[in-house]
């Protein structure tokens, strides 16, 4: 895996510090997320998508984020709450995060600048896709839903692939 992007800590929901790492040999989407936005019911299709690929290698990894007209106001319990709830969310959900700003989280400050386009995460659900190796594939826009062709192109071309030794 791309190490310097797979050693970058962070906090699960219930508090468990985890990498990229954990994730290794997977397609990975990451993903930043809220409850109150016009976009949340992406958790839909990224939990329909995730439900589809998962058995292949493909997972989704949900990081919530305040920084977007406060619209995840909540604590991590009531986050994890709505989205199994509301949507029956069963991909890992992370600790909420800053991911812009100079507070911004290390895997975010690294997937902004290594993707293209190396711009700030302009909304709540802007996606990037991770390779087996832990490689930015991919970066969607906020609009595209996580069950567009783009996207599902790209996660089957990606699955297809063999990791590197």
């Amino acid at each position: 895996m791309a190490s310097e992007l797979t050693t970058i800590p962070f906090q699960t929901n219930s508090g468990d510090t985890t990498t990229l790492e954990a994730f290794k040999g997977q397609v990975v989407l990451i993903v930043n997320t809220a409850s109150e936005c016009g976009h949340t019911p992406q958790y839909a299709g990224l939990e329909a998508i995730y439900e589809k690929y998962m058995h292949r290698g493909f997972t989704v990894i949900a990081f919530p984020s305040n920084d977007f007209g406060q619209q995840e106001p909540g604590t991590d319990a009531q986050i994890k709450e709505f989205c199994t709830t509301t949507y029956g969310v069963k991909f890992p959900l992370m600790k909420k995060i800053p991911v812009l700003g100079e507070n911004k989280h290390p895997l975010y400050r690294y997937l902004v600048e290594h993707s293209e386009p190396a711009e700030e995460v302009p909304w709540n659900f802007t996606k990037f896709l991770l390779d087996r190796d832990g490689n930015i594939a991919a970066r969607f826009h906020y609009k595209v839903q996580p069950d567009a062709p783009e996207v599902i192109a790209k996660i089957e071309a990606l699955l297809g692939e063999k990791p590197s030794e």
